[in-house]
């Protein structure tokens, strides 16, 4: 019977063989127009903002490692499947009639150089797409700088880590890879020309079959040793259970395991290589072998014996160097060298009664900040919106002017444009890209004062004052505040990803910019990309897939638009190598609403330093709020405040301040970007004295401090000394009977840090602005230490940390005294009985007179069928166990000071994980019964509240106003009457607080 010869596949004819062409440059054209459309767009507005040559530097650096990389693992793949080719037998018999190997060789033989060329492109360019994704790695590697530190173990510079090391093993994982393909493509290619059959008894395989494979199985075992040598050096960024770096096992049985591993593999790649050319295979069958073997017994069980029955039994004294080493790294890689934070011990007293305290710690008590940035927008906007487009943050911010030569606090906040507000009816293109292009103002309210709070309907409110543009056009600035010169702000943090503006340049009789009811605006900033041209109208057409932008008249030669709008967006963009702080700000400089953003260099292989990721280390209870962006959450080891960056709020001009000029990745960094880094000495005075430090960078310090602050290598391993940010007291900001009852329901986030303007830890007369924090005792209530940092440019960055010497009472514990005082949580409850909504702002502890002060001011949201807002109602004191609750500060502090406050009663440890308290009673006469003047208040303040509730049910507000001040009036007679019988003699007449800025 005659043989069927092989066939391959179907002859395609000529029309499918068109329509499959076009089909595939019509794909490649959909794959790479959006590319070339993004490229040329961003192009476009780099050149806007100046920055052209850092997108040029970073597109030519990726085509370069994609063209490199895809060329040298193409062409070596190309190389390997050349060589199979060659070595084919001249003579491959057919295992039969059916044979599925022959019908593939014939297709390959029929289209030899579509598959010869084909499949190394292809592979090539899969190579070169995943490889271009790592230019960082090789810009830093060609600009690398010396850190002038080196590693305790093998004495390399911390350069060879951060900059060297990763680009050496980058360069090894492509060898690996090449290799590996190289060999399976070889493997395939052999089989396919009859170079390895598996027909007959154990298969064969041809000499130069096996000659070529055991040269490429040689260099992958080759290259297994170069591992090896590499892996030594990864031994000290290995992290273990407590700490990061080289522990005793890995320098006394891995160490050198490396070390003889590498020199197994370099025999067995040599054994594989003789048995290439000897024609012997037992030799690579021995070395594979023995090459397992070791791995296993030299690499793993060895260790694995020495960390079970000798390193764990004495771990505290096995571990102590590499201990003291990662504590040493860490301290170094995070910024908290001995030369930067100053540890003090501070008494933490509970009981105070020191009239001094007044004198001394005057600039402290003088700015004690009332206004919650966190809480205040909606109250910002209810007062200062004027337009429904018109917005503000979620958070606020604070920052410290000098106004009438005094230095003062301010809450901060920038009229923003905020499309989202349109009515339904008005979003259409010409409203939210011609018409409504920009916001108006900046509005700012003293942070320790609010208007006064006698009448709780009217009373509690910020003192708003602003720079903005009148009615008529020009630009009005409030007496006795902060001068500003262009208060229209076209970049800021409420714009959307896709919320760009198409401004100047329009021709008469056309849509024009909305700026008052009576006025309309021409942009005339250097800000924007030009949209004049055909071109760019259709480039951006099809990039925003909108065609109104090629058809509208009102786009003129002269217009621009404006994209990448948002402070953090603009300053990623031109510095892809920062990472950027959650929380922009903005500043008045020189006239100009200016927004400060802080980037930061980061690594994670600084050796022995402990990695922590970033987001997990910079949430607290605003980010799971969704108030302020999470950071990602890649981990860390090292990390610098490097640049301080401003986003000019009208024109969107981006500069980039040289923050840290020693920082080596910094310099590294602008060793590849040279000139977008302005050096620290072009930083104005007036810009500097705005700088704050960033928040995200000290909440990672603060949580690495609860641990490195330990000294002692057995007190690190035991934890026992470990301090941790307290949970937010303040969380459960909505209060009602039924939340309160609810526990299970309360959150459990970190408190943030607070800005204040107070005494300085070393010199309490100096007034300084600062970021602060209390820290607890990991697991419990209790404080530990007191932290704050400074940000004025004569201290910037000075790290105050006060150590407690005796127990005294955190944030938590404090927050359940406040609610559990008698006439505190009296009014409270009654207050959410009414339907009132109490939010409790920020809860900021101050180091006073050698105790602790803790202020918090309490909002209250009245029941309306408008949209409710936050208004200052009391303030809530703690200090020297007293409570202080009164309408203003200085009351409050008055009683706390004097001793008038409710005593509070001490906390009780339930099993170290926090406190019970139960209210304190009223203070009454010595028989225990109230006086006439008590009883009567009682009675009046119980009327009070009847009236407050029925005038709740028929919705009159003039009779709840009145009821209110009655409530107000008889509360204050009861704490008169109820202070003056409980009070000694001595402190019955209050003393009044010197402040050097008034209060409430």
């Amino acid at each position: 019977m005659a043989t069927r010869p092989p066939v391959g596949l179907p002859k395609l004819s000529r029309r499918s063989r068109i329509l499959l062409i076009v089909g595939v440059v019509l794909l490649f054209g959909l794959i790479t127009g959006s590319r070339l459309l993004d490229t040329y767009v961003n192009w476009l507005w780099f050149g806007e903002v100046d920055f052209r040559n850092v997108y040029s530097t970073v597109l030519l650096t990726r085509l370069g490692l994609f063209v490199a990389i895809g060329v040298v693992v193409g062409g070596i793949v190309a190389l390997n499947l050349y060589l199979a080719y060659r070595a084919r037998p001249v003579f491959v018999p057919v295992s039969g009639p059916d044979d599925p190997v022959a019908r593939y060789r014939t297709v390959v033989m029929r289209r030899m150089r579509l598959f010869a060329i084909g499949i190394p492109v292809f592979v090539g360019l899969i190579a070169g797409a995943s490889a271009q994704a790592d230019w960082q790695q090789i810009q830093l590697f060609l600009n690398a700088e010396p850190f002038g530190v080196t590693d305790p173990q093998f004495g390399h510079d911390i350069g060879f880590y951060a900059f060297q090391l990763p680009f050496y093993e980058w360069l090894l994982s492509w060898a690996f890879i090449v290799t590996a393909v190289s060999f399976i493509g070889a493997v395939i290619a052999h089989y396919l020309f009859g170079g390895i059959r598996l027909a007959g008894r154990g298969g064969q395989l041809s000499g130069p079959a096996r000659l070529h494979l055991a040269l490429v199985a040689g260099t992958f075992v080759l290259l297994k040793g170069v591992a090896y040598f590499f892996d030594r050096y990864e031994l000290l960024l290995h992290e273990n259970e407590k700490f990061v770096g080289a522990s005793y096992t890995d320098l006394n049985a891995v160490l050198p395991a490396k070390l003889i591993l590498l020199c197994i593999a370099v025999f067995c790649a040599v054994a594989f290589f003789a048995g290439a050319f000897m024609r012997n295979v037992q030799l690579p069958a021995i070395a594979t072998v023995l090459l397992v073997l070791s791995s296993v017994l030299v690499g793993a069980a060895w260790p694995a014996v020495l960390e079970q029955f000798s390193v764990k039994p004495n771990a505290i004294q096995k571990e102590a160097e590499s201990i003291t080493r990662n504590i040493a790294a860490t301290r170094q890689s995070f910024g908290l060298t001995d030369d930067k934070v100053e540890t003090k011990p501070y008494e933490g007293k509970q009981n105070i009664n020191n009239d001094q305290i007044k004198i001394n710690d005057a600039a402290t008590l003088g700015n004690i900040r009332l206004l919650d940035p966190a809480v205040l927008s909606r109250t910002f906007t209810q007062f200062q919106q004027l337009r429904p487009f018109y917005g503000f943050p979620n958070k606020l911010d604070v920052d410290r002017y000098t106004v009438d030569g005094k230095l003062r606090d301010y809450i901060v906040a920038v009229r923003e444009l905020k499309l989202d507000s349109l009515p339904q009816g008005q979003r259409d293109w010409i409203n939210q890209h011609l018409i409504y292009t920009h916001g108006n103002g900046f509005v700012y309210a003293e942070a320790n004062k609010v208007n006064a709070v006698a009448d709780q309907t009217n009373g509690g409110y910020p003192e708003f004052k602003t720079g903005e543009v009148a009615p008529d056009g020009s630009v009005r600035n409030a007496d006795n505040g902060i001068k500003i010169d262009q208060p229209r702000t076209y970049y800021g943090e409420l714009f959307g990803q896709n919320d760009y503006s198409i401004v100047g340049g329009r021709p008469a009789g056309s849509a024009a910019e909305y700026d008052t009811d009576a006025k309309s605006y021409t942009y005339t900033g250097s800000g924007g990309v030009p949209i004049g041209n055909l071109l760019d109208k259709l480039a951006f057409a099809a990039y925003y897939g909108e065609r109104n932008i090629l058809f509208n008249q009102s786009i003129a030669d002269d217009s621009k638009i404006l994209f990448k709008r948002t402070p953090r967006d603009r300053v990623e963009a031109v510095a892809p190598w920062l990472t950027v702080d959650s929380d922009p700000y903005p500043a008045v400089v020189n006239g100009r609403i200016t927004w400060i953003v802080d980037g930061y260099t980061t690594l994670d292989n600084y050796p022995y330093a402990q990695r922590t990721p970033l987001s997990d280390a910079t949430n607290d209870s605003l980010t799971a709020d969704g108030v302020v962006v999470s950071q990602i959450n890649k981990p860390v080891n090292y990390i610098r405040n490097s640049v301080k960056a401003t986003v000019d709020a009208y024109d969107g001009t981006v500069s980039l301040y040289a923050m840290d000029e020693k920082d080596p990745v910094l310099k590294a960094w602008m060793g590849v970007f040279p000139g977008t880094v302005k050096p620290n000495s072009d930083i104005k005075p007036e810009l500097r004295q705005h700088f704050r430090y960033p928040e995200d960078l000290f909440k990672v310090q603060r949580q690495i401090l609860s641990k490195y602050h330990v000294s002692s290598p057995s007190d690190f391993y035991s934890g026992v000394s470990y301090w941790q940010p307290p949970q937010d007291p303040t969380i459960d900001n909505v209060t009602t009977a039924e939340a309160q009852k609810n526990e299970a329901s309360k959150r459990r986030d970190a408190q943030p840090p607070f800005y204040v303007l107070a005494g300085d830890p070393s010199d309490s007369s100096k007034v300084r602005f600062q970021l602060t924090s209390p820290l607890v005792r990991e697991n419990r209530e209790f404080m530990a230490a007191h932290v704050s940092v400074g940000s004025d440019p004569d201290n910037y960055g000075k790290i105050s940390v006060l150590q407690l010497t005796q127990d005294a009472k955190g944030p938590q514990q404090i927050q359940t005294q406040f609610l559990t005082s008698d006439n505190v949580s009296r009014e409270l409850n009654l207050l959410a009985q009414q339907k009132t909504t109490v939010v409790y702002g920020n809860l900021l502890t101050l180091p006073v007179g050698g105790a602790l002060l803790y202020v918090e001011p309490v909002y209250i949201e009245r029941a309306s069928n408008n949209t409710s807002y936050p208004q200052l109602s009391k303030v809530l004191v703690w200090y020297g166990d007293r409570v202080g609750y009164a309408s203003t500060l200085s009351e409050a502090l008055d009683q706390v000071l004097s001793g008038a406050g409710s005593v509070a009663p001490p906390p009780t440890d339930n099993n170290g994980n926090g406190n019970t308290t139960t209210p304190t009673s009223p203070t009454t006469p010595g028989n225990g019964s109230l006086s006439p003047e008590l009883q009567k208040a009682v009675n009046d303040i119980d009327a009070a509240l009847a009236d407050i509730k029925k005038a709740n049910q028929n919705g009159d507000f003039a009779a709840l106003g009145q009821a209110y001040q009655r409530l107000e009036e008889a509360s204050r007679r009861f704490k008169q009457y109820n202070t003056a019988a409980a009070a000694p003699p001595a402190t019955q007449q209050s003393t009044t607080v010197p402040s050097p800025t008034p209060s409430g």
